[in-house]
């Protein structure tokens, strides 16, 4: 008779505002895709059933397969694109102060 295969354990993510994350453990029968434990998972406050799911980072396939030590994360959507995000703190910053050419040597042509 063959034993079943010992459960394995993985840390689910959420992020509920910025810069605040939490973190908790789960067993899991091994063998288990993300797509099951989605089936089964409680959305986290703040969450859309349909977020994208994430492991370590990286966009989660639905037929992946689960790992012992995975991370498995809830990502929110975009408040703000980044690219604006940038090019504000950019023009606060000041174009002279920040970047690639704060150190020009004196007299260079800009951008060199």
């Amino acid at each position: 008779m063959a034993a079943d295969p010992p459960p394995i354990a993985i840390t689910v993510c959420y992020s509920p505002q910025a810069r605040q994350v939490v973190e908790y453990p789960q067993q899991l029968p091994a063998g288990t895709t993300v797509a099951q434990w989605l089936a089964n998972a409680e959305c986290p406050p703040g969450h859309a059933p349909h977020t994208t799911l994430a492991l370590w980072g990286r966009p989660a396939e639905p037929n992946h397969v689960l790992r012992d030590g995975d991370r498995l994360e809830w990502l929110r959507p975009l408040t703000v694109d980044p690219k604006v995000a940038r090019r504000e703190r950019f023009k606060g910053q000041g174009a002279k102060t920040a970047g690639l050419f704060a150190s020009r040597r004196p007299g260079a042509k800009s951008g060199y």
